[in-house]
Protein backbone atom coordinates (compact mmCIF):
# COMPACT_ATOMS: atom_id res chain seq x y z
CA UNK A 1 0.00 0.00 0.00
CA UNK A 2 1.18 3.24 -1.44
CA UNK A 3 1.62 6.05 1.45
CA UNK A 4 1.46 9.65 0.48
CA UNK A 5 3.31 11.91 2.66
CA UNK A 6 1.41 15.81 2.48
CA UNK A 7 4.31 17.18 4.06
CA UNK A 8 7.87 18.41 3.33
CA UNK A 9 9.08 17.89 6.73
CA UNK A 10 12.42 16.04 7.00
CA UNK A 11 11.71 14.65 10.34
CA UNK A 12 8.60 13.06 9.28
CA UNK A 13 10.16 11.70 6.44
CA UNK A 14 13.27 10.18 8.49
CA UNK A 15 10.52 8.52 11.20
CA UNK A 16 8.61 7.25 8.05
CA UNK A 17 11.60 5.37 6.90
CA UNK A 18 13.23 4.22 9.69
CA UNK A 19 9.58 2.26 10.60
CA UNK A 20 10.08 0.77 7.10
CA UNK A 21 8.13 3.18 4.71
CA UNK A 22 8.98 4.89 2.00
CA UNK A 23 6.31 7.52 1.16
CA UNK A 24 6.22 9.45 -1.56
CA UNK A 25 5.82 12.80 -0.75
CA UNK A 26 3.93 15.71 -1.99
CA UNK A 27 3.99 19.56 -0.79
CA UNK A 28 0.18 20.69 0.48
CA UNK A 29 -0.96 23.98 -1.04
CA UNK A 30 -2.68 25.20 1.87
CA UNK A 31 -2.04 28.48 3.66
CA UNK A 32 -1.92 27.43 7.48
CA UNK A 33 -2.18 30.89 8.81
CA UNK A 34 -5.33 31.56 6.59
CA UNK A 35 -6.89 28.36 7.67
CA UNK A 36 -6.59 28.78 11.27
CA UNK A 37 -8.04 32.45 11.15
CA UNK A 38 -11.11 30.93 8.82
CA UNK A 39 -12.13 28.71 11.48
CA UNK A 40 -11.27 31.35 14.61
CA UNK A 41 -13.54 34.10 13.22
CA UNK A 42 -16.45 31.11 12.66
CA UNK A 43 -16.02 29.95 16.10
CA UNK A 44 -15.56 33.12 17.56
CA UNK A 45 -12.54 32.68 19.54
CA UNK A 46 -9.10 30.86 18.69
CA UNK A 47 -9.05 26.88 18.34
CA UNK A 48 -7.45 24.96 21.29
CA UNK A 49 -4.42 23.10 20.15
CA UNK A 50 -6.13 19.45 19.41
CA UNK A 51 -8.80 21.30 17.52
CA UNK A 52 -5.98 23.16 15.29
CA UNK A 53 -3.78 20.74 14.38
CA UNK A 54 -6.31 18.30 13.85
CA UNK A 55 -8.31 20.96 11.52
CA UNK A 56 -4.56 21.95 10.21
CA UNK A 57 -3.41 18.22 9.33
CA UNK A 58 -7.01 17.56 7.58
CA UNK A 59 -6.65 20.58 5.60
CA UNK A 60 -2.86 19.38 4.08
CA UNK A 61 -3.72 15.87 3.46
CA UNK A 62 -7.49 17.04 1.46
CA UNK A 63 -4.98 19.11 -0.50
CA UNK A 64 -2.97 16.80 -1.70
CA UNK A 65 -5.90 14.16 -2.05
CA UNK A 66 -7.48 16.54 -4.36
CA UNK A 67 -4.04 17.15 -6.24
CA UNK A 68 -3.78 12.97 -6.93
CA UNK A 69 -7.38 12.12 -7.64
CA UNK A 70 -6.69 15.42 -10.15
CA UNK A 71 -3.78 14.01 -11.66
CA UNK A 72 -4.72 10.32 -11.48
CA UNK A 73 -1.84 9.02 -9.03
CA UNK A 74 -2.20 5.25 -7.80
CA UNK A 75 -4.16 4.58 -5.02
CA UNK A 76 -2.70 4.61 -1.74
CA UNK A 77 -3.00 6.40 1.53
CA UNK A 78 -2.75 10.32 1.79
CA UNK A 79 -1.66 11.34 5.20
CA UNK A 80 -1.33 15.00 6.39
CA UNK A 81 0.28 16.24 10.22
CA UNK A 82 0.39 19.75 11.36
CA UNK A 83 2.28 20.19 15.55
CA UNK A 84 2.28 22.78 17.95
CA UNK A 85 3.68 22.94 21.47
CA UNK A 86 1.84 24.58 24.43
CA UNK A 87 3.58 25.62 27.61
CA UNK A 88 1.33 28.04 30.33
CA UNK A 89 -1.59 27.75 28.15
CA UNK A 90 -0.12 29.32 24.83
CA UNK A 91 -0.05 27.42 21.97
CA UNK A 92 3.25 28.11 20.10
CA UNK A 93 4.53 26.51 15.95
CA UNK A 94 7.75 27.46 14.31
CA UNK A 95 9.35 30.35 15.58
CA UNK A 96 11.06 31.60 12.12
CA UNK A 97 13.79 33.68 13.64
CA UNK A 98 16.58 33.66 16.12
CA UNK A 99 14.64 36.12 18.83
CA UNK A 100 11.59 34.19 18.70
CA UNK A 101 13.13 31.41 19.31
CA UNK A 102 15.06 32.75 22.12
CA UNK A 103 12.36 33.75 24.02
CA UNK A 104 10.67 30.14 23.50
CA UNK A 105 13.74 28.71 25.40
CA UNK A 106 13.71 31.68 28.27
CA UNK A 107 9.91 30.17 29.22
CA UNK A 108 10.42 26.47 28.72
CA UNK A 109 14.00 25.65 29.83
CA UNK A 110 13.35 23.60 33.01
CA UNK A 111 10.02 23.33 32.81
CA UNK A 112 7.24 21.07 31.00
CA UNK A 113 4.88 21.67 28.14
CA UNK A 114 2.80 19.39 25.66
CA UNK A 115 3.25 18.65 22.08
CA UNK A 116 -0.12 18.33 19.98
CA UNK A 117 0.76 16.27 16.83
CA UNK A 118 -2.54 15.78 14.57
CA UNK A 119 -2.98 13.13 12.42
CA UNK A 120 -5.30 13.02 8.63
CA UNK A 121 -5.67 9.74 6.78
CA UNK A 122 -7.36 9.53 3.69
CA UNK A 123 -8.05 6.51 1.45
CA UNK A 124 -7.15 7.60 -2.52
CA UNK A 125 -8.97 5.03 -4.70
CA UNK A 126 -9.20 5.83 -7.74
CA UNK A 127 -12.04 3.14 -8.35
CA UNK A 128 -14.32 4.19 -5.87
CA UNK A 129 -13.73 7.87 -6.97
CA UNK A 130 -14.32 6.93 -10.58
CA UNK A 131 -17.62 5.63 -9.51
CA UNK A 132 -18.00 9.00 -7.89
CA UNK A 133 -17.80 7.41 -4.00
CA UNK A 134 -17.31 9.18 -1.48
CA UNK A 135 -13.43 8.63 0.38
CA UNK A 136 -12.88 7.11 3.60
CA UNK A 137 -10.87 9.25 5.89
CA UNK A 138 -9.83 9.11 9.39
CA UNK A 139 -8.31 11.60 11.97
CA UNK A 140 -6.71 11.23 15.18
CA UNK A 141 -4.41 13.95 18.00
CA UNK A 142 -1.41 12.69 19.81
CA UNK A 143 -0.24 14.41 22.69
CA UNK A 144 2.67 14.46 24.94
CA UNK A 145 4.29 16.03 27.93
CA UNK A 146 7.85 17.12 26.96
CA UNK A 147 10.25 18.15 30.08
CA UNK A 148 13.86 20.26 29.27
CA UNK A 149 16.87 20.35 31.29
CA UNK A 150 17.10 22.90 33.48
CA UNK A 151 20.88 23.57 33.45
CA UNK A 152 21.10 24.59 29.48
CA UNK A 153 23.14 27.86 29.83
CA UNK A 154 22.86 30.74 27.65
CA UNK A 155 25.94 29.42 25.69
CA UNK A 156 24.54 26.13 24.42
CA UNK A 157 21.11 27.98 23.84
CA UNK A 158 23.55 30.42 21.69
CA UNK A 159 25.20 27.43 19.74
CA UNK A 160 21.74 25.77 19.51
CA UNK A 161 20.06 28.39 17.75
CA UNK A 162 23.17 29.45 15.54
CA UNK A 163 22.31 25.96 13.98
CA UNK A 164 18.96 27.17 12.53
CA UNK A 165 17.36 23.62 13.34
CA UNK A 166 14.87 25.14 16.16
CA UNK A 167 13.87 27.99 13.70
CA UNK A 168 11.32 25.46 11.76
CA UNK A 169 10.00 23.30 14.68
CA UNK A 170 6.68 23.77 16.64
CA UNK A 171 8.34 24.60 19.85
CA UNK A 172 12.00 25.59 18.65
CA UNK A 173 13.05 22.36 19.38
CA UNK A 174 13.59 18.61 18.15
CA UNK A 175 13.66 15.21 19.78
CA UNK A 176 15.44 13.38 16.99
CA UNK A 177 18.25 15.49 16.26
CA UNK A 178 20.50 18.47 18.13
CA UNK A 179 17.93 19.33 20.57
CA UNK A 180 17.70 15.89 22.00
CA UNK A 181 20.87 16.38 24.56
CA UNK A 182 18.46 19.71 26.23
CA UNK A 183 15.41 17.15 26.65
CA UNK A 184 15.27 14.93 30.14
CA UNK A 185 12.18 13.05 29.69
CA UNK A 186 8.99 12.53 27.52
CA UNK A 187 5.72 11.41 28.99
CA UNK A 188 4.01 9.49 25.94
CA UNK A 189 4.46 8.30 22.09
CA UNK A 190 7.77 9.71 21.65
CA UNK A 191 7.29 9.90 17.87
CA UNK A 192 4.42 11.99 18.62
CA UNK A 193 7.21 14.96 19.63
CA UNK A 194 9.11 14.58 16.35
CA UNK A 195 5.76 15.11 14.59
CA UNK A 196 3.99 12.31 13.84
CA UNK A 197 2.92 9.41 16.30
CA UNK A 198 3.80 6.16 14.54
CA UNK A 199 1.23 4.04 17.00
CA UNK A 200 -1.46 6.54 16.26
CA UNK A 201 -0.68 6.15 12.81
CA UNK A 202 -0.90 2.69 12.64
CA UNK A 203 -4.51 2.42 14.22
CA UNK A 204 -6.06 4.99 11.48
CA UNK A 205 -4.18 2.91 9.14
CA UNK A 206 -6.16 -0.13 10.48
CA UNK A 207 -9.48 2.09 11.10
CA UNK A 208 -9.45 1.87 6.88
CA UNK A 209 -9.22 -1.74 6.61
CA UNK A 210 -5.37 -2.10 6.08
CA UNK A 211 -2.98 -3.75 8.21
CA UNK A 212 0.37 -2.04 8.84
CA UNK A 213 2.89 -4.38 7.30
CA UNK A 214 1.27 -3.62 4.29
CA UNK A 215 2.78 0.07 4.51
CA UNK A 216 6.47 -1.67 4.49
CA UNK A 217 8.21 -0.76 1.53
CA UNK A 218 12.00 -0.62 2.48
CA UNK A 219 14.52 -3.19 2.75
Amino acid sequence: MRLYLASTSPARLALLRSAGIEPVTVAPDVDEDAVAAAAAATQGAALIPSALVGLLARAKAEAVYRELTAVGRDQGLVLGGDSVFVIDGVTYGKPHTPEKAWERWQLQRGRTGQLYSGHWLIEHDPAVEAGAGAALAVGAVAVADVTFADDISDAELDAYIATGEPLAVAGAFTIDSLGAPFITHVSGDPSTVVGLSLPTLRRLVRELGHEWPSLWNRV
